[in-house]
């Protein structure tokens, strides 16, 4: 990852900082995506106080120099232009860093995010990538291209374990098991964890991996490799064709996390138990559980509505 594209038009204060949060992140084992999207986030927010210089009341040179007032207008335009989940993402990622900037790098005294308020997000139903949809996508991958034994493999890993995005593009080909139909990801906080998937996510990926076998880059540790050259297919990488793939099949909205939530509605659905469902999906408590269940849980209350035919007895 090359921070300094990051950090491009910042101030020598920001851009050397953000280096340096780096470094500890990196120590810390946080992975690429992760890094990505907490330096992103600040360098956004340092952006922002140069853009809007004379509303901000002249934006900081230094992040020491930020303070509560900076942060809620950078809260509420982000709110304004995005969402109130982005701004919630950002909230999280500045409490970190400047946490950092006052404990790690002795920069402040305190923290300007102390009494700053984190933005609140209505609560939706999760929506999930049905079968039909899935379906619909899968049959754009049906050719014998490399590209789309690739893309039919992808697609179906995350359609059948749930998989976070980084955690199936971050894998190798040591991490697939092909003689127990299972694979190991490794996911957030550096925890593994394996999972099984069915015979035709094994078929699919089968067939991926004797044309990959056939690839010039076939001796890269990385399990997913771009179509050409010699080179990994990165994460982004695999959201810009999952897009593509959505868009050729008239399906909106495609990306992995739609899968997540489709493989916990449909566990939640069956009756599958909590506990199993989290040590699948790497969750550590239970509370991404009943936020992903959600959905399965309004649509078996409709269910049971419909059988105690309440309102319909007169």
């Amino acid at each position: 990852m090359d921070v300094s594209r990051i950090s491009t038009g910042l101030t020598s204060a920001w851009s050397h900082l953000l280096a340096d949060w780096d470094r500890t992140l990196r120590s810390s084992g946080k992975p690429e995506t992760t890094r990505y999207n907490y330096l992103l986030a600040v360098a956004q927010f340092a952006r922002f106080l140069t853009d809007n210089a004379a509303d901000c009341a002249a934006g900081p040179a230094a992040p020491a120099e930020s303070t509560r007032a900076h942060i809620e207008e950078f809260q509420a335009w982000m709110i304004e232009t995005r969402s109130a989940s982005t701004a919630l993402n950002k909230h999280k990622v500045l409490q970190q860093f400047f946490k950092w900037l006052a404990e790690d790098e002795q920069e402040i005294d305190r923290s300007p995010m102390e009494r700053v308020k984190a933005p609140t997000t209505p609560t939706k139903l999760v929506p999930v990538m049905g079968d039909e949809d899935t379906k619909k996508i899968l049959d754009t991958c049906n050719g014998k291209t490399f590209t789309d034994l690739r893309d039919q493999a992808i697609i179906r890993l995350y359609y059948g374990t749930g998989a976070r995005l980084a955690e199936v593009a971050n894998l190798t080909t040591d991490d697939l098991d092909m003689a127990t139909d299972s694979v190991v990801y490794q996911g957030k906080g550096g925890k593994s964890r394996r999972v099984r998937f069915g015979p035709k996510t094994a078929r699919a990926l089968s067939r991926y991996l004797r044309a990959r076998s056939r690839h010039r880059a076939a001796d890269v540790p990385s399990l997913w490799l771009a179509a050409r050259g010699a080179q990994p297919l990165q994460a982004n990488g695999i959201k810009i064709m999952l897009k593509r793939r959505g868009k050729h099949a008239g399906v909106s909205g495609v990306h992995a996390h739609r899968w997540r939530h489709n493989y916990a509605h449909a566990w939640k659905l069956a009756g599958g138990d909590t506990g199993d469902l989290m040590l699948l999906l790497g969750w550590s408590t239970d509370a991404m559980a009943r936020h992903y269940g959600a959905s399965a849980a309004a649509e078996r209350a409709q269910e049971v509505q419909l059988r105690m035919r309440i309102g319909e007895n007169v």
